[in-house]
């Protein structure tokens, strides 16, 4: 995507990601692509598939510590006006904690390098925080199994894993993360194969990003069979895990207005309860939270549905914001945001997510997707 677009960059990879989990069968790598609309900004490149999805590893204390700080609201949250509608929306913490898979591009890396002078910062900073994992290969006959694995692997340690399921047909646009399904009937078939391993256990699913706010370059009509497919997806989700919560894509505060998006989250089933809990901002994006919040707030005004709606935003690399000119592409001068966390303190925003993993390169510093260790000590020292 190109200049406001989403957190993904050629997989359009969220933003802010844990390490992204392929589904095996297919490459989920992509290059970052520059969309020709202005206000859009690339998604961050598709993560790379982690070599395994193996049983679950208690969380380490520095990551219990961190998240504990988060949680206690040690940091202090942007605080925009609240309106009305706002003052309404559910501001109790979701329960539980997030989980950290242990696989991931970052978590290999740590292994392999136990002398090197940057570990400690990249281990305590980035390795020890959850986050998101990805799964952008289509072929359906293991991704059964692979988000069983994570999700059973939280359900084990109480917690909430964060899954991100990018394998809409035409992702990207036809840019450099594009793939996905062949079409629509493969893509529900293979959400269906998704659904089923969620199991029973408290689940966070990022569902596509990029999907509804880069949907411009759709015609009318492919734009509305994809919008269709996606509140299917929702609903079939949220059927095969009750506890299941779904967000959909609300691009970010400086893609397209909140009337706008709002519209479209409407049609792709975003104000039904029974395929949707709300929106998900920034993914692979570097936008300040408070910027989010306000946004966030602003689309789900726009959007109506029932009160209980919210937003989780990606904060794994927005401590400094956006960088100027619309940069996207492994900007120099980022920061990590604020840790993962479900207990915010704002009204309506239900988590402060890393749904793109710090350190796995838009395609400038890295390949893309891949884990730059280079990178991520920028972001974390």
């Amino acid at each position: 995507m190109v200049a406001a677009a989403s957190v993904v960059v050629a997989v359009g990879t969220v933003t802010g990601m844990m390490s992204a989990v392929g589904d095996g069968g297919g490459a989920d790598t992509a290059r970052p692509e520059v969309s020709v609309s202005p206000r859009l900004q690339p998604l961050p490149a598709v993560p790379s598939p982690s070599p395994s999805l193996s049983p679950s590893a208690s969380q380490s204390p520095s990551a219990e510590a961190a998240e504990a700080a988060a949680e206690t609201g040690r940091e202090a949250s942007p605080e925009p006006s609240v309106s009305r509608t706002e003052e309404k929306r559910r501001t109790t913490s979701l329960p539980g904690r997030l989980y950290r898979h242990p696989e991931s591009q970052v978590l290999d890396w740590l292994r392999a390098n136990p002398d090197d002078p940057r570990r400690a910062v990249i281990a305590s900073r980035i390795g020890d925080r959850p986050a998101a994992v990805w799964f952008a290969d289509p072929s359906p006959d293991s991704v059964t199994s692979r988000v069983r694995a994570v999700a059973s692997g939280a359900a084990a340690q109480g917690r909430t894993p964060v899954l991100v399921p990018y394998a809409i047909p035409d992702r990207d646009c036809g840019g450099h993360s594009e793939g996905g399904a062949p079409d629509l009937g493969a893509y529900d078939a293979w959400i269906d194969r998704f659904a089923a391993g969620l199991g029973t256990g408290e689940v966070i699913v990022i569902l596509e990003p990029d999907s509804i706010a880069q949907s411009g370059c759709l015609s009318a009509g492919a734009r509305a069979d994809r919008f269709a497919s996606l509140a299917r997806a929702g609903r079939v989700l949220k059927e095969a895990n009750p506890r299941a919560r779904v967000y959909f894509d609300a691009g970010h505060s400086g893609w397209n207005a909140p009337a706008e998006q709002a519209a479209w989250l409407r049609q792709a089933g975003a104000a039904s309860a029974g395929s949707s809990d709300g929106i998900f901002s920034n993914v692979s994006n570097f936008h300040d939270t408070a910027d989010e919040v306000a946004y966030d707030r602003a689309v789900l005004d726009a959007l109506g549905g029932p009160p209980g709606l919210g937003a989780v935003i990606d904060t794994s690399r927005n401590g400094a914001g956006a960088p100027t000119g619309g940069e996207w592409c492994d900007p120099a001068g980022r920061r990590l945001g604020r840790p993962p966390t479900l207990s915010t303190g704002e009204a309506g925003i239900d988590g402060y997510l890393w749904v793109k993993l710090p350190g796995e390169s838009d395609g400038c510093k890295g390949a893309p997707g891949t884990f730059t260790p280079s990178y991520a000590y920028d972001l974390a020292r």
